[in-house]
């Protein structure tokens, strides 16, 4: 019999605050429970904020004024687990450190809300986060089942490139698969985010694990992302979703692009997080090419939309525009910094959802049968019977690589 379930990925981006981006992912995964969804994934740094396009006023010996004010708002729009600096592993996830005496647990409230959502709608959830403890940052995730709350939480081990002036390295315990069962369907599911896919030690870490569901929340928009996946998918025989946040200029929050507009910077509060009020503003879904028309908002919130002078009016006529943005002009904050990329892929290596390029708030998902996982080891099991491991073995600081049980 068919072990069938509905997967999927939320091509979400983060809002001006952790308290709307909450309210989006429970708004979110309440749409993906009415589409049938049980896992669904949302992006790198969801919560908290993948701060593109700042430097943090960082130079190779020197840091400014500046950069460190951008880091402070930074760092208070970073969720609080209540997990240490060290992390507490399963100390943490059965709540077995001591608790504030004022609000009689850990943390800012992040946790037990999203254990609310998963409890509410009956739907996994996995979500990239920013993840402050102590004085340090670390980008995480975290996996959040409707029956038993928080299964586990990973931290990235290596942050790329410019990120780790800002994000601590996480620990490689934190690798440690979680499995579960959705609808009679035994999942088994690990995590690597964005470029730590790129490492081979730590994907065989994974696989070793017995990993059917690959979750690959990433930053990379890149095209050339969609093959790493499929490399993931059919070295790994298992499902790969992988998230990715498609984002212009005008997403990105006023403490990185310098506006003049003065920005409140919000922290959770100890109550759990209440429907807010966004500023009304519809994303407009594009597809993989340019935009033919632009919308703006003017300070009274009234919409003005024009088309791009280069668009040709009826048999070739050319179409009068105000104002004249010139042939290829297009404003900087409609501009993509993210052309988003999320996709979902098969055991076999095929992708079968997406990628989805240039769709704010799109929602991928598929029915899958996790028998196909079984089906493509026959010829192929990284850590198993291809695997010589009387000629080779892997050993990981703090992790069992043994399947979970």
């Amino acid at each position: 019999m068919p072990r069938l379930l509905t997967i999927g990925v939320s091509q979400s981006h983060t809002l001006s605050s952790i308290q709307e981006t909450l309210v989006a992912l429970r708004h979110t995964t309440q749409l993906a429970a009415e589409k049938g969804i049980s896992i669904l994934l949302f992006p790198e740094a969801y919560l908290g904020g993948y701060p593109r396009t700042c430097s943090f006023g960082a130079a190779v010996g020197s840091r400014s004024d500046a950069g460190r004010e951008q880091f402070l708002h930074y760092f208070n729009s970073a969720v609080d687990l209540g997990d240490t600096p060290s992390g507490a592993g399963d100390d943490w996830i059965e709540r077995r450190l001591p608790v504030s005496k004022e609000s009689g647990r850990r943390g800012d409230g992040t946790r037990e809300f999203l254990e609310h959502v998963a409890r509410e709608t009956g739907v996994f959830v996995v979500t990239g986060l920013v993840e402050k403890a102590g004085g340090s940052l670390y980008c995480a995730a975290v996996y959040v089942d409707p029956q038993r709350g928080v299964l586990g939480k990973r931290r990235k081990v290596m942050p790329t490139g410019s990120e780790r002036l800002i994000w601590a390295q996480g620990q490689p315990s934190t690798l440690k698969a979680v499995s579960t069962t959705i609808k009679g369907v035994r999942v088994v599911l690990g995590c690597a985010i964005c470029w730590e896919n790129y490492m081979p030690l730590l994907r065989y870490s994974l696989y070793s694990q017995n990993v059917n569901l690959w979750l690959a929340p990433t930053a990379d928009g890149r095209d050339t992302w969609e093959s790493l996946m499929r490399t993931v998918a059919c070295e790994g025989r298992c499902f790969v979703l992988s998230a990715n946040q498609c984002v212009k200029t005008q997403h990105l929050p006023n403490w990185i692009t310098g506006e003049n507009t003065k920005q409140e910077v919000k922290t959770i509060s100890a109550e759990l997080p209440q429907e807010l009020l966004v500023d009304g503003s519809t994303p407009h879904p594009t597809g993989p090419g340019r935009r033919h028309s632009m919308t703006t908002r003017t300070e009274e919130n009234h919409e003005i939309t024009w088309r791009r002078k280069d668009q040709a009016g009826v048999n070739g006529s050319a179409v009068q525009d105000t104002p004249k943005l010139g042939p290829t002009a297009i404003p900087e904050e409609e501009e993509y910094v993210s052309r988003g990329g999320s996709c979902i892929v098969n055991p076999m290596g095929k992708t079968i959802s997406g990628p989805a390029w240039e769709k704010e708030d799109d929602l991928l998902y598929m029915d899958v049968d996790f028998d196909d996982c079984e089906r493509g080891r026959l010829d192929f099991d990284a850590s198993g019977h291809y695997a010589r491991p009387d000629a080779f073995k892997l050993t990981v600081e703090g992790l069992d690589l043994d399947p979970p049980p």
